[in-house]
């Protein structure tokens, strides 16, 4: 299976200053050097953790444009992202080529604007993706343009797509996997964390670890919500104080 990047490192002596952002935030501070699998990695973590941004990083690093799309989309609404990926390093086999995507919820609206805009529906199925739901227009770019061998970078693609959607991901990752693709994946779906054989990296205050499926504060907060919903309720909204009128 290709091994598009092996790892990612942070360049540490030429960070300006750990204490202004990008940097300061925990994913950032403690990086030193991050192994990727061959197939599938998730980075999990609380929303400000930096597991957006640190994603992000790499596929501008990667030649990907920030705001989504292939190597060869080169639009931009708003120039937000940060120059993190200039402190980063991607060890990488030489002379290795293959497809490659960046797919990001939050600027989907933007990218589907540019696939319009440069006539290509037919490569994502035939239809504007404007013309479908949120979630169907998503599906049509991981089922249309997102296959074969390559490099894959995904962040939050469960926004856009119901639990049952979610089901209908983790298959196209089996195929991808399958058809030699590398796939870096930020997310809050306990659904796509349970991939299997996939590498977990959680993020907290004290930096980047790989951890165990069961062990992810996503995972344990569902289950136990699953588990005790009344109770858990009760306990949330007691002190709740009354509606006024």
């Amino acid at each position: 299976m290709p091994h598009y990047i092996r790892a990612i490192r942070l360049k540490r002596e030429e960070v300006p200053d750990f204490a202004v952002y990008p940097f300061s935030i925990p994913a950032i501070r403690h990086l030193d050097r991050l192994e990727l699998s061959p197939g599938v990695t998730f980075l999990v973590g609380e929303n400000g953790s930096g597991k957006s941004t640190l994603v992000e990083a790499i596929a501008v690093k990667w030649g990907f444009n920030p705001e989504g799309g292939g190597k060869n989309f080169n639009f931009a609404t708003r120039d937000s992202h940060s120059d993190l990926q200039k402190c980063l390093v991607l060890e990488k086999p030489p002379n290795l080529r293959g497809d490659g995507y960046f797919l990001r919820a939050e600027s989907f609206y933007t990218l589907a604007t540019e696939i319009d805009r440069l006539d290509l529906s037919h490569a994502y199925g035939g239809r504007s993706l404007h013309e479908q739901s949120h979630g169907e227009a998503f599906l049509a770019v991981l089922n249309h343009r997102i296959h074969d061998a390559g490099l894959y970078i995904m962040d939050e693609p469960e926004s856009a797509l119901s639990p049952q959607r979610q089901l209908s991901l983790l298959v196209i990752l089996d195929r991808l996997e399958k058809e030699g693709a590398q796939l870096l994946i930020a997310t809050h779906s306990p659904i796509l964390l349970a991939y299997p054989g996939a590498l977990i990296y959680e993020i907290d205050q004290s930096g980047i670890h790989p951890t165990a499926y069961e062990e992810t504060e996503h995972f344990r907060i569902t289950r136990d919500f699953l588990n005790r919903r009344e109770q858990m309720l009760a306990r949330l909204l007691e002190d709740e104080p009354p509606e006024s009128h």
